[in-house]
């Protein structure tokens, strides 16, 4: 048997066995996975570092590179040279927000939030990063129409900024359902309309394919008919939020082709909860999964 035919069988037999769900990963098993199987480049894959902790930062970029990718989710300034000294990129980067809670939809925090951005979205466009999140905030009361007009105005206020810069602002979607209660942007028709009243072409909506399933389904239809909206993909298992297999309702690698046939080349970032003792192991599996 020749090299090449060796790993076209190992690779075969490896994925079958992940999606039969009966293939137990070895730390053999994943360095020959690797071997057979290098990332196509086709899917700009990331990863939250949160969900692995209390893994370190530094920890999670040696594994990220031995998988074969290079991005990491939702890291401040502070962290910044720990990626560096990695040659991993951030992804995401976050720090100018007052957190999920206190967004731009409650007038109260705009003081607070466009010095935050002002001071960050600099410091982003000078680490050679695009992407900096932001959130609408918590309801509390508020009808629909007034936190779109509130976080529009916020909002409005650092895009030039932002635009100058190069640095997209990306406010999430989140289920207001299960994780997230009374969390205003829940749903993308709500975020749309938000990215139009803006105006912006640096202000677009983080797609999180677990908070919209909860939310509102239809996945592959929105993503087809809305992505211009949207400049960022996480993902998770559903229910649970935990690995994205054979245990869970969602299609991946059906949400990747949709993703890659709209033209996308941003990040698509796996934001799962590990069941799995070994954590990485489910990274890797969920990587190779979307890896189309």
């Amino acid at each position: 048997m020749t090299q090449l035919s060796r790993r076209n069988s190992l690779k075969k037999i490896l994925l079958s066995g992940m999606a039969a769900g009966t293939l137990p990963l070895s730390a053999t098993a994943i360095e020959e996975m690797k071997a057979a199987t290098p990332l196509k480049g086709n899917v700009n894959h990331a990863v939250c570092h949160w969900p692995f902790n209390p893994m370190t930062i530094e920890q999670l970029c040696v594994g990220i590179k031995k998988i074969g990718f290079n991005a990491i989710d939702l890291i401040g300034p502070n962290n910044w040279k720990i990626l560096q000294a990695n040659g991993v990129e951030c992804s995401m980067c976050n720090g100018a927000d007052m957190g999920i809670v206190q967004g731009f939809n409650d007038k109260q925090y705009h003081e607070q939030l466009i010095k935050g951005y002002t001071e960050v979205i600099p410091l982003v466009a000078k680490n050679g990063y695009k992407n900096l999140i932001a959130f609408s905030g918590n309801r509390k009361g508020m009808d629909e129409e007034t936190g779109l007009k509130n976080c529009a105005e916020g909002l409005k206020k650092i895009m030039a900024l932002a635009e100058k810069h190069n640095v997209m602002i990306i406010m999430e979607l989140l289920n207001s359902k299960v994780d997230h209660k009374d969390y205003m942007c829940d749903n993308s028709a709500w975020g749309i309309e938000l990215v139009k009243m803006v105006g912006s072409p640096n202000f677009k909506l983080l797609y999180d394919i677990y908070h919209m399933q909860i939310m509102e389904g239809d996945i592959i239809r929105t993503i087809k008919r809305d992505h211009q909206y949207f400049g960022h993909y996480h993902t998770a298992g559903n229910p649970g939020r935990n690995e994205i297999d054979e245990t869970q309702e969602l299609n991946y690698p059906a949400i990747v082709r949709a993703i890659l046939d709209t033209g996308y080349k941003g990040y698509f970032c796996q934001e799962f909860v590990p069941k799995n003792p070994d954590k990485m192991a489910s990274l890797e599996k969920a990587v190779l999964l979307c890896d189309l």
